[in-house]
């Protein structure tokens, strides 16, 4: 039971893991009533919110935070993780917005499936305090799975929730949560591994190029970085090539023809080749020479390859550069 006779709202940040589900649970069980909000950009998803959700029938909001989180990703105040994940200031950034969200829906206080001790980087007792700090909600923010761990929140302090019936798991163990999880019934739900791009070597590479040589960042821009062999051509000319009929369909996915250039070689079956923001004529060329000799067109032949810029369609005509002599391109 609550120790007020309020009907008592909590907003939660929710990923879709074990963790996030079982602290809505520890707050229900004292007869909380539980939201969820999760965030979406193009480095990470809500599929497994939505899954989450779809389990256990909380109510979640989804809400897209591409521009504010690309505004904090160029200059993280507490810097990156091993490539470019900003952990800690990603976190404050979510509890920021959802914290107003929560004092537009008349929700009482913010939680999270945050465990002390979990994380090396993003939660230890410091971080948790710097995230809380940070987001403009300090106080607000109950983290019920560590909560006995952790310094007294406003609303314990204010009898809005029981302290007694939160938790004191700490540490990177897994076993008390999956316990936890038989206790409730819990059998479905993903593994904790993360699923954000910018922990991912690859990617990150590529946003790190495309961050060093544009001032400004389209978001199909950071979608079409998941998608085929990316090369740089020069200062300021890309390009993406297919490397299977799947990535094709994505790059064509993310192509803007008022601002893109597409390349295809005719006759013979090979990638599509996108030039984002297009290029000057010898870049042009040479996209199409790359074309060309990642395609299944005899080798040092010269073959038609079909051009499309904003302009309109035109055909060159090439000679295919094999792919071991463009390695250097290859960000």
């Amino acid at each position: 039971m609550n120790l007020t006779s309020k009907k008592v709202r909590a907003l939660g940040l929710c990923s879709g893991g074990l963790d996030s589900i079982l602290s809505a649970l520890v707050l229900q069980n004292q007869g909380i009533e539980v939201q969820w909000i999760t965030f979406e950009t193009p480095f990470f998803s809500s599929e497994n919110a939505r899954q989450a959700s779809g389990t256990t029938g909380i109510p979640l909001m989804v809400r897209d935070i591409t521009r504010p989180y690309l505004e904090m990703l160029k200059n993280p105040n507490c810097g990156y993780g091993k490539h470019m994940n900003p952990c800690m200031d990603c976190h404050a950034l979510m509890f920021n917005q959802a914290g107003t969200i929560m004092g537009e829906n008349g929700f009482d206080f913010l939680f999270s499936g945050e465990v002390l001790g979990q994380r090396p980087m993003s939660q230890t007792m410091n971080s948790l305090r710097y995230v809380e700090k940070r987001s403009g909600f300090d106080g607000y923010i109950v983290r019920p799975l560590s909560a006995k761990k952790l310094p007294i929140t406003r609303p314990e302090e204010q009898g809005l929730l029981n302290r007694d019936l939160l938790l004191d798991i700490s540490g990177r163990s897994r076993k008390p949560q999956m316990k936890l999880a038989e206790e409730f019934g819990i059998t479905n739900y993903p593994s904790p591994a993360g699923g954000c791009l910018l922990t991912d070597k690859g990617y990150t590479s590529r946003l790190r190029d495309l961050f060093d040589h544009q001032d400004t960042t389209a978001e199909r821009e950071l979608h079409l970085l998941k998608h085929g062999r990316h090369l740089r051509l020069n200062e300021t000319t890309k390009i993406a090539v297919g490397r299977t009929q799947k990535d094709n369909e994505n790059l064509l996915k993310y192509y803007d023809p008022d601002l893109d250039i597409l390349i295809k070689v005719k006759k013979y079956p090979g990638p599509i080749v996108l030039m984002p923001h297009g290029g000057k004529n010898e870049m042009i060329l040479l996209a199409a020479s790359i074309c060309a000799g990642y395609s299944k067109a005899p080798e040092i032949t010269p073959v038609d390859v079909g051009v499309t810029t904003p302009k309109g369609n035109e055909i060159v005509r090439v000679i295919g550069v094999p792919p071991k002599e463009i390695k250097h391109f290859l960000i």
